[in-house]
């Protein structure tokens, strides 16, 4: 890649979060990582696993302190519960409640459904391109930290 596209690829990353930002907004005290982290749960539940901090973590590729903030966030709000493992008290279990069904639910037939029309001619194909384009230079980025001498 030409050092001209790097420069493009990183205005289209400055971009993409700024999307983000124009989300639609959210009740009072919740964040749109709460919505990510609702759709993680609800998609790892879906296969079969009794989710724990850890699952989110890895599922998103977020350093565990940071999702166990957002996690606490979202029990005192009442978007999730914790329960201790019956055979191994350390190990604690998130489940999402009837109040976090209902946000994602809002949010999904409010905002996702409405755009899915609006972004008809983008192609999975073109989406699943970006997102192997993005995470790949978030991993190059994160594991190369490249400083500039002065």
């Amino acid at each position: 890649m030409t050092t001209r596209n790097i420069k493009h690829l990183l205005d289209a990353f400055y971009q993409a979060k700024r999307v983000r930002e124009l989300m639609p907004a959210l009740p009072k005290g919740v964040t749109p990582a709460f919505i990510h982290y609702l759709d993680t749960i609800a998609a790892l539940q879906q296969q079969g696993v009794r989710v724990k901090v850890s699952d989110i973590s890895d599922a998103l590729h977020i350093p565990r302190p940071g999702v166990t903030r957002t996690v606490k966030d979202m029990v005192d709000g009442g978007y999730l519960e914790k329960a201790a493992s019956e055979e191994d008290g350390r190990v604690t279990y998130l489940t999402i409640t009837e109040k976090g069904r209902m946000l994602s639910q809002v949010f999904d037939s409010a905002f996702f459904a409405q755009l899915t029309p609006l972004l008809a001619d983008v192609s999975d194909e073109d989406a699943a391109t970006t997102i192997r384009t993005i995470e790949k230079v978030y991993q190059v980025m994160s594991e190369r930290r490249i400083h500039v001498e002065q």
